[in-house]
């Protein structure tokens, strides 16, 4: 397996991200959204971020020139055919995401490998969808991707071990660390991560400290670059709230089960930045 060619499905934060490092390490890269407008802001997206990173030294203009010369954006999957790897990075829905693969499954060539960037979902029922479960596994980027080091690279029990090694390869090629993950609900970082955070939630319930507090005491006390409550904030409570129940299905355990502050606050609309309030308010900021 040579990967010269990469897919990126979704142009949105993860995906634009996903795009981004894959054009900026020199390979040729379509990035497909559903229409115009969102493949357009996609796309913006991108551009934005190599010019921050010329403005702050950390990329030559010459290399950020080359790399939108490797990008092309589309609204047609037929453009992903000789793609030898293609990372979906769509909503977080299972329903959605074997729609995609079992379409993509008819168009990809054959010897191309799909990767899913989910951060909950298995990719063992994705793989499923497709007649290539032995060229299926799970890319899991993080959040700025640009920035962030680590990868998780999953694995099923049916992913062939050469595509496996060769997909970690190619991780790295791209200045990412990658981690060898089993097929489970969260895989290192989520499965470790979400319980933490649903029980800094719990805690506030229980009345252990404040939310500054809270906060400040994982800081300082743990050296956290943030707190649990900031974190929260910053992922988004919508979105832990869904990975916690995907989780939660998964595992039956309490440990993973949203607690009812966190289903008011995203009930109520408080989401955190993205909203402009969650446990703080960033109304005037």
């Amino acid at each position: 397996m040579q990967i010269e060619k990469v897919g990126v499905v979704g142009c949105g934060l993860m995906g634009a991200g996903i795009a981004e490092i894959c054009a900026k390490s020199g390979y040729e890269t379509v990035v497909r959204e559903v229409n115009d407008e969102l493949l357009t802001k996609g796309l913006d997206r991108i551009g934005r971020s190599l010019d921050k990173a010329v403005c702050k030294g950390k990329l030559e203009e010459n290399k950020k020139e080359e790399a939108l010369g490797k990008l092309t954006g589309t609204t047609n999957l037929e453009d992903l055919a000789d793609c030898d790897l293609v990372v979906e990075a769509i909503i977080e829905s299972l329903e959605h995401k074997c729609e995609l693969y079992a379409a993509l499954d008819g168009i990809v060539k054959k010897s191309g490998v799909f990767a899913s960037n989910t951060s909950s979902l298995t990719i063992t029922e994705m793989a499923m969808a497709t007649k290539r479960t032995e060229r299926f596994l799970g890319l899991h980027f993080f959040n700025p991707v640009p920035i962030m080091k680590l990868v998780e690279v999953v694995r099923t029990i049916m992913t062939d071990d050469q595509v496996f090694e060769e997909t970690k390869e190619f991780i790295r090629s791209l200045g990412k660390e990658p981690v060898s993950c089993q097929d489970n609900s969260g895989f290192i970082v989520n499965r470790l991560l979400v319980p933490y955070l649903l029980d800094a939630i719990r805690g506030l319930e229980e009345g252990i400290g404040t939310v500054e507090d809270i906060d400040k005491a994982m800081q300082l006390g743990c050296g956290y670059p943030m707190g649990p409550l900031t974190l929260l904030d910053f992922v988004g409570l919508d979105t832990t709230y869904y990975i916690a129940n995907i989780m939660f299905e998964e595992y039956r355990e309490k440990r993973f089960a949203p607690p009812p502050l966190l289903k008011q606050m995203v009930l109520a609309g408080r989401l955190g930045r993205k909203s402009g309030r969650g446990f703080y308010d960033y109304s005037n900021s």
